[in-house]
């Protein structure tokens, strides 16, 4: 076995690929890097982060870069190097297992283990000297870790077993109640408490966007009509669109804001970030039909048209990075007033787009004050201003566009290309874009042809996790994901094989992540890919958003979904089921139970079901499709059918309506 030497270049990551050139000895994970620990009884190094984590990209500069610190490293540890994205089983574990020791996780995680796996210490991003945060310098972190195994072996072990039996009990999330109405009013006046009255949002800074949340209050306003739910929502939704949290130039969101404000982001863009926020816009602006959302949407998928998708062979990219360079921090998303008045060469121009986005000669970048972050700070002057601005936004694209974008991450990855593939599916009526479900529709027809294995026992190995690649695979996440977009897509189409397929993969995930006590576990019970050292023999029953939804959560939905498409009870008994073994701490969840609340209103409160029936291709039953899937409604299917005339049929619940046969007349019962 090669062991003085780095293994990560062959490897298919962006990240692991970044980190080929460093001096320490790096391994991937999997039973190699466990066999060497056990037989040179060294522990584990054990770093997990992403290609677009900011802090992964610092102490890689700072540490693993480092001869002298490599030098220890390679010396005292086995060191191994994991793509959180690729391996989020892997991530949710040791997760947890640092968050017991020290009160917080996050990336770059730093973890050292014993040759079995188990986390006997750990931290986050460790500075190479101590600094004035308090935080231990790396190097000197190192060597005692590295004393402490070889001298106090009998402590490390305790640890690594209390450690151990935390993460047990922790990983399995279920906690059996009654599903009713007042859970679902529990959960939403949980999430009101959070709410920041001033700015939008929950809680306080850093501020992340919650959008299953808004969608969850969102329906909620639309049954009870209560002021407050439609102001969460609108407040919310408004102030990431003004924040500089939202990129103004080129559409989409960054991960999250540093402040309360939303003004500050962390400048990486995620694709499951941008999915959910699309949809939640989409839905507001259905339900509410404010111009802002509506323009905020189409930014959304303008920008992943441009950065994440390749059209020819239909997929999504995972993400885009922050920086172009270590230590720029966001200088490609952000603009001197200098740099603005060159890009712009028209002095009214500048100064519109100073008072709009609040440009002055000192910006809000800590390591670059003369760096500004746009934000929406207050509207043009008068009318004939926003032309002016409209241009001027466009002439700012034009210059961003001649800098060096940072690195977008190619990899696509099943769970999230089925997100992304639900949002433009919405997307494609809300915002009457054909072209986006032209996309979304290729995209699912890859993820059913080449990630899709259904031999074998049980339904088969279920779906892979990343679309060309046969490894890894067995993720619950991404057979959900893949199940919602099937339903997304029968429901665009009317086409019965995508509803087959939802119900394939459904019938998958019961043989192999169902549980008789209800829920479902995050990885296949015979999974392979190797190292199913320590935690990875837990399996987990996660039901928190954290932040793409839990994949209990989704799972719910799906099976409501069926419920209401196809009117089996069978269903139902799932449905209900899968909620009852959650339903004992959803309430307390509120914000971060926010996907399986939305699957428990579907449970308790009606159902809206639109049936539209007539020949295929344009004319009015086509039309009344498109108006079907438009309209806003809570828990809402549509069914479209082949038939000689144009007809259409709305129930709420058990009552129906009669037949109608022009969009006018469907608009009215909609109304």
């Amino acid at each position: 076995m090669k062991s003085a030497a780095n293994l990560l270049a062959t490897e298919p990551s962006a990240y692991l690929k970044s980190a080929a050139h460093q001096p320490v000895h790096w391994f991937p994970w999997g039973d190699a890097a466990f066999a060497r620990a056990r037989a040179d009884d060294k522990p584990i190094l054990l770093d997990i982060g992403a290609v677009w984590c900011h802090w992964c990209h610092v102490m890689d500069g700072e540490s693993y870069e480092d001869a002298a610190t490599a030098e220890v490293l390679n010396r005292e540890f086995i060191c191994v190097k994991v793509d959180r994205d690729e391996r989020p089983d892997v991530d949710v574990r040791y997760q947890r297992a640092v968050q017991a020791l020290s009160g917080q996780g996050g990336w770059p995680l730093t973890a050292f283990l014993t040759p079995g796996g188990e986390v006997f210490f750990g931290g986050t991003y460790f500075p190479p000297e101590h600094n004035h945060y308090g935080r231990p310098g790396f190097r000197s972190v190192l060597l005692e870790i590295a004393r402490a195994y070889r001298e106090d072996r009998e402590q490390v072990t305790k640890n690594a077993q209390a450690i151990r039996q935390h993460v047990t009990d922790a990983l399995d999330e279920a906690k059996p109640g009654d599903v009713s109405a007042q859970l679902v009013e529990q959960g939403a006046d949980q999430m009101a408490r959070l709410f920041d009255i001033r700015y939008g949002g929950f809680g306080t800074a850093p501020k992340f966007p919650h959008p299953a949340a808004c969608e969850f209050l969102l329906a909620r306003w639309h049954d009870t009509r209560l002021d407050w739910q439609r102001e969460v929502v609108e407040k919310t939704l408004t102030g990431m669109a003004r924040g500089g949290v939202r990129d103004h130039v080129g559409g989409g969101f960054h991960r999250y804001a540093v402040d309360e404000r939303w003004i500050v982001p962390h400048f990486e863009k995620m694709s499951y970030d941008n999915s959910e926020l699309l949809k939640a816009y989409l839905s507001a602006y259905q339900a509410l039909g404010t111009p802002l959302f509506r323009d905020v949407a189409a930014g959304i998928v303008d920008w992943v048209l441009e950065a994440l998708t390749d059209r020819s062979e239909g997929a999504f990219s995972a993400s885009q990075d922050a920086d172009v360079t270590a230590g720029d921090d966001g200088d490609y998303w952000t603009w001197t007033l200098n740099e603005l008045r060159e890009a712009l060469n028209d002095e009214t121009a500048l100064n519109v787009m100073r008072r709009v986005f609040d440009v002055e000669e000192r910006g809000e970048m800590h390591h670059n004050p003369a760096k500004n972050v746009l934000w929406w700070k207050q509207d043009p002057a008068g009318d004939d201003e926003w032309p002016a601005l409209s241009a001027a936004i466009r002439k700012l694209k034009a210059a961003r566009d001649r800098r060096r974008a940072p690195f977008v991450d190619r990899t696509a990855y099943v769970n999230w290309n089925a997100m992304l593939a639900s949002a433009f599916l919405q997307a494609g009526a809300a915002l009457d874009r054909p072209e986006c479900n032209t996309l979304a529709l290729k995209v699912l027809e890859r993820i059913w042809k080449e990630t899709w294995d259904p031999k074998g026992h049980g339904g088969g190995r279920g779906m892979g996790h990343v679309i060309g690649r046969d490894e890894p695979r067995g993720l619950l996440d991404d057979n959900v994901q893949a199940a919602a977009a099937f339903l997304d897509a029968y429901e665009a189409t009317g086409t019965t094989p995508w509803l087959d397929r939802a119900v394939e993969v459904m019938a998958y995930c019961d043989a192999a992540h169902g549980d008789a006590a209800g829920g479902y576990f995050d990885v296949a019970g015979e999974r392979g890919g190797g190292a199913a050292v320590a935690y990875l023999e837990t399996r987990a029953k996660p039901i928190q958003d954290a932040p793409t939804p839990s994949p209990n959560g989704v799972a719910a939905l799906v099976l409501a979904r069926l419920w209401a498409l196809t009117g089996q009870v069978e269903w139902r008994a799932r449905l209900d089921r899968q909620l009852a073994a959650f339903a004992g701490g959803a309430g307390e969840l509120g914000l971060y139970g926010a996907t399986l609340l939305r699957a428990a209103d579907w449970a308790v409160h009606p159902v809206t079901r639109i049936e539209v029936a007539g020949p295929a291709g344009e004319g009015p039953a086509c039309a009344m499709h498109l108006l079907a899937l438009q309209a806003y409604r809570p828990r809402k299917v549509v069914v479209r059918t082949v038939a000689e005339a144009p007809a259409a049929t709305v129930c709420v619940g058990t009552t129906c309506s009669l037949p109608v046969a022009s969009p006018e007349r469907l608009a009215q019962l909609l109304s």
